[in-house]
């Protein structure tokens, strides 16, 4: 008995050793760790860091000829999260030695970084809830990509005050007086949510957040409930369905929804309901009408050309630029039922009490001006457009009248 009670305090530290091993072990493949000098190349197929039950892995995915993309994908190839800009087949994704995640290009040009080199990162690991987290040895978050949107928010991650989501030229963000809002090259809002600010004022700590289910809503200790922002047209229906938020290249904020393993997403709620109303959506000079039920992108007259009849959202061009005009012959072709839009925004001194033959020709005369809107709702304004860039916009129900110039002999 001696013996044995001897051998057992004998082997205690050994085996304290060893099952201390196998927990750091398991722990580790239980968070789907990456280690430090992990890699991911974007010529190797099919290769992946997966979370524990591989609801979410981070690959790289092909989006065109010798051109790559590293993203967090939901189950089926769902891209939630992307990684810097696109990469040629040489490109890599790795977790250095000195803790920093960083993109790089065939040529080694380092094209992201998530800029935690020598901050303590010993570990990643990406989450079940598509969430990939930088950690220390005391097991601390360093860096998340939750901290780090780009277009996309998940179900319960937070998303802040100051936080932005970003796709292209087009921005949302969380005000800290509580609204919520789009914009087109950071300036333009053409979307606004706000909140009672009389309710609201004194918001601490304001989270945006979406439900699980498909409730997208803001707390805030200063708040006795939460304020609904929207609810998912799906709202607490079906089970193994992932909803999240995106900001769309199309400047437009929607809740889709994904079963598990599909690969498809559905629109489910989107912020602005009329597509034309986006600034910008059919690019500099290009006018937003509807084909049936979807936007489409035309020219303001035979006077422009696309410039790119691939992609028409890029917008139009004059064929004959207004100082190249012969004999320096302008005039103003009309557009029924439509306004424009200028970057920057019309200033006070751009509007004018005017009848529409006044404006039209105040707009002709003048050398900065390129585009005039008269109102037809009976109040009279005029607005001048000397801006560079005019987004027009024309449906039936608009209550104006929208003249361009162009060359040509005057009317």
């Amino acid at each position: 008995m001696n013996n044995l009670k001897q051998s057992k305090e004998k082997m205690t530290p050994q085996f304290f050793c060893f099952f201390l091993s196998l927990a750091i072990f398991l722990s580790l493949q239980s968070s789907a760790t990456i280690f430090l000098g992990d890699t991911l190349y974007a010529s190797t197929p099919n290769q992946s860091w997966s979370s524990p039950n591989s609801t979410f892995s981070i690959s790289f995915i092909a989006t065109g000829s010798n051109s790559y993309i590293a993203s967090i994908t939901y189950s089926g190839g769902v891209p939630i999260w992307t990684v810097g800009s696109t990469v040629d087949s040489g490109g890599a994704l790795q977790l250095l030695p000195n803790g920093a995640l960083r993109l790089t290009n065939g040529s080694g040009a380092n094209l992201w970084d998530s800029g935690t080199a020598n901050r303590g990162v010993s570990y990643a690991s990406l989450e079940d809830s598509g969430e990939l987290r930088l950690l220390n040895n005391a097991n601390l978050t360093v860096w998340s990509s939750f901290d780090n949107p780009t277009d996309t928010i998940l179900p319960l991650q937070n998303f802040t005050i100051g936080k932005v989501l970003q796709s292209g030229l087009y921005s949302f963000s969380f005000l800290r007086s509580g609204n919520l809002t789009l914009r087109w090259n950071e300036t333009v809002v053409y979307w606004n949510k706000g909140l009672n600010l009389s309710l609201h004022a004194n918001l601490t700590t304001a989270r945006l957040v979406l439900h699980p289910i498909g409730i997208l809503s803001v707390f805030d200790p200063s708040l006795t409930n939460r304020e609904i922002v929207a609810y998912s047209s799906d709202y607490a229906e079906g089970s193994d369905i992932l909803r999240f938020l995106r900001l769309d290249n199309d400047g437009n904020l929607r809740i889709y929804s994904s079963v598990r393993g599909s690969g498809t997403i559905t629109m489910r709620w989107a912020a602005v309901s009329d597509q034309c109303q986006v600034f910008g959506y059919c690019g500099n000079l290009g006018i937003c009408g509807y084909n049936g039920s979807n936007p489409s992108c035309e020219c303001p007259s035979e006077d422009f050309e696309h410039v790119d009849l691939n992609d028409r959202r890029k917008g139009c061009r004059r064929k004959v630029e207004i100082e190249d005009c012969p004999g320096n012959n302008t005039t103003m072709r009309p557009l029924d039922h439509s306004m424009f839009l200028t970057y920057p925004p019309e200033s006070l001194s751009q509007a004018f009490f005017l009848g529409m033959s006044s404006c039209r020709l105040n707009c002709l005369v003048s050398r900065s001006c390129v585009a005039s809107t008269s109102l037809v709702d009976g109040s009279g304004l005029c607005y001048l457009k000397t801006s560079s860039f005019v987004s027009g916009y024309q449906v039936p129900v608009i209550p104006s009248t929208s003249y361009i110039k162009v060359c040509g002999s005057q009317a």
